[in-house]
């Protein structure tokens, strides 16, 4: 008896069953744990995409309206640099009275004519007709400031608008650099003189839209 009953439970199916049904189940189970899981991962990272093609859209977006934006920014700062300076520098009524020059008036055509005909002046004297002489001169000098001296102050003391006001404050600032830089690598009045005489009508046309087409 004591030989037999060590092997009797040695050789016990119950632990045969107990592994034979336990295996199974335990691969099932992981198996779909497995693909929750995968299905999940899946999804977000779907979802993680979806916001990041978003994000980027947006972002092409914004650099793409920035450029736009900046520039009437920088006209605008420069406008008021140049208004700031012009007001500093170029001759302005003494008093603080509303300017009579209004359009219209004697005094508005008489600064005007003034303006036209100074110009005109100094073009003869660039170009030597008006006291010539063969050396360089005071007459000659004059007539090449003649725009910055005379012109842009006479037609400024009128009560011109907004965008001719803008152009006068330009020239007034633009004329002095190419009378000194024209120069140093063309010596003549007649040259300095036609250069501002462009500079002027390219600022109105600009700033008063001479060269844009009616709808």
């Amino acid at each position: 008896m004591n030989t037999i009953i060590p092997t009797s439970f040695c050789h016990c199916p119950i632990s045969k069953l107990g592994t034979t049904f336990s295996t199974p189940r335990y691969t099932q189970f992981r198996t779909k744990t497995i693909k929750i899981h995968a299905n999940s991962n899946e999804v977000d990272t779907q979802t993680v995409e979806e916001r990041t093609e978003e994000e980027s859209q947006n972002n092409g977006a914004s650099n793409i309206s920035t450029p736009s934006s900046t520039v009437p920014a920088l006209d605008k700062d420069l406008k008021k640099v140049v208004q700031k300076t012009a007001a500093t520098f170029a001759p302005r009524a003494s008093t603080a009275t509303k300017n009579p020059a209004v359009p219209g008036t004697v005094l508005y055509t008489v600064f005007e004519v003034q303006g036209y005909l100074s110009m005109l002046l100094g073009g003869a004297l660039s170009f030597n007709f008006l006291f010539p002489s063969n050396e360089p001169d005071i007459w000659r000098l004059m007539g090449m400031w003649s725009i910055w001296m005379f012109t842009i102050p006479s037609l400024r003391a009128r009560d011109c608008s907004k965008n001719e006001k803008e152009a006068l404050n330009y020239l007034f600032l633009i004329i002095p650099l190419l009378n000194i830089i024209i120069p140093f690598f063309w010596k003549s009045f007649a040259v300095v003189w036609s250069a501002d005489t462009v500079a002027f009508f390219g600022m109105y046309a600009w700033k008063l839209g001479w060269l844009q087409k009616e709808d």
